[in-house]
This record gives C-alpha cells, sequence and structure tokens, in this order.
C-alpha cells in the first residue's frame, strides 16, 4: 500500500513540474483530484481490512465492550434525543435538510449545482450500503433495539449515509465566501451530527461499533471519489483540451 501510495505521488509530482506552471488555474483541481485518488485507494484498503476481521474474537471483544460502556449510559432523556438523532439521519431527516439546501442555493449561493452533487453523493453512498450489507451479511447485535430494524447489520447505513451527505456538505460550506466563524460553526455542527448519529446507532442497540466504523470509512471514500470526480469534470469544463 506505501509503496503504491509512494509512486502515485513520485509520478504527479512529475507529471505536474512538466506539465503545469504556478499560476494555471487547472492546477488546483489536479492536485485535488490526486490528494483524493490517494485517500480513496487507502480509504478501500481500510474498508476491506476492517470486514475481514469481522468474524475475529478481538473484533467482538472490542464491540462488546464499547457496546457496554454506551449503553450503560441509557436513561430516558438520552434515548429521546438519540432517537431523534437516529431519525435526522434517515429519509425524512434527508429531505429535511435537502429543502434547506435548496431555499440557501436559491436564495444565497444561485447555483443548483451544489444540491444535485449533494443528491449524488447520497443515492450512492444509499445504494453501495444496500449491495455491502447483503454481500457481508451480518446479523444485528443480540442486544434490546431500541428502534426497530429490518435490515442486515454491516455496514451501518445510518453511519455511512450520515458521512457521505453531511461529510460532503461539510466539503461544500468549506469553499463557501461566509463569514470564517459562521462557516467553522456550520462545519463543526455537522460533524458532531456524523459523530451522533454514529453513535445512537449503537446505544439503541442496532449496531455493532464495527458496523458504524465501516459506515464511516465507506462514507467518506463515497465523499473523497465524487469529489475527485466532480473535479475532473471541472477540469475538463474549463479546457476541453485537457
Amino acid at each position: 500500500m506505501k509503496k503504491t501510495v509512494s509512486r502515485i505521488i513520485t509520478s504527479v509530482r512529475q507529471f505536474l513540474s512538466e506539465k503545469f506552471h504556478s499560476e494555471d488555474s487547472r492546477l488546483p483541481y489536479f492536485i485535488t483530484v490526486i490528494i483524493a485518488l490517494v485517500l480513496v485507494v487507502g480509504g478501500i484498503n481500510l474498508f476491506i481490512e476492517l470486514t475481514e476481521t469481522l468474524k475475529t474474537d478481538t473484533l467482538a471483544r472490542y464491540d462488546a465492550t464499547i457496546t457496554d460502556y454506551i449503553i450503560s449510559f441509557r436513561n430516558p432523556s438520552l434515548t429521546a434525543f438519540f432517537k431523534f438523532v437516529t431519525d435526522i439521519g434517515d429519509v425524512t431527516g434527508y429531505l429535511i435538510v435537502l429543502v434547506l439546501f435548496v431555499i440557501l442555493s436559491w436564495r444565497i449561493i444561485k447555483s443548483w449545482k451544489y444540491v444535485l452533487q449533494s443528491v449524488v453523493v447520497l443515492v450512492l453512498a444509499t445504494l453501495s450500503n444496500m449491495a455491502l450489507k447483503r454481500f457481508v451479511d451480518r446479523a444485528r447485535p443480540g442486544i434490546e433495539h431500541l428502534v426497530t430494524v429490518e435490515t442486515l447489520s454491516y455496514p451501518s447505513g445510518h453511519a455511512m449515509g450520515a458521512m457521505a451527505f453531511f461529510g460532503f456538505l461539510i466539503y461544500l460550506i468549506s469553499k463557501l465566501r461566509i463569514h470564517r466563524g459562521l462557516r467553522y460553526a456550520i462545519m463543526l455542527l455537522f460533524a458532531l451530527l456524523i459523530l451522533s448519529i454514529g453513535i445512537s446507532r449503537i446505544y439503541l442497540g442496532v449496531h455493532f461499533p464495527s458496523d458504524v466504523a465501516g459506515g464511516f470509512i465507506a462514507g467518506f471514500i463515497w465523499v473523497v471519489f465524487c469529489i475527485l470526480i466532480f473535479d475532473v469534470i471541472q477540469i475538463f469544463r474549463r479546457d476541453p483540451e485537457v
């Protein structure tokens, strides 16, 4: 893996030095593409390694220890909070956020491109999660479930969708020309929401911690991969002869 990444970086450095000057407008897009490609390769490798350890005793012990610790905090107030949070990571929650994003795009950003890109990321994450669940075929935890679930366990669809959708929104917000403090506050809010949705699935008893970790990794892969694709498209739109 390290050798592969090293070869990619060396090749890119040589390519950029030969093809571009520092003031070339396409250079930032190429740099983003290369960084994204390295992260995607690393993320896929990490996801595969985690998936291969699902049936090991070591991972089972970690899952049990972390789960026992989190559910030890169960109380009515916290249960109500995590049920609310987990609903945000469901279809209704995403629809509400998308509606708000559409309004923001219409009134402030004046572009529908980012809305379409966000939908693409979410759809890709959702479809791939369904396929991965069927392929891995891991049963849900055998503890009390505080919410109703019908699908398989690994990777967590809520964790994967939250990382993909809200993670991509964090990327988009980082590019907006708004007040720095407001930008960082929104990005932090989304980051905490992603983390809370993941924890909620463990707290509610419907996922192992490794399910959530796998979902986060897979969702992050989609975020970075889509950034890569969108930047490649931007490169070709800037110069069809690239």
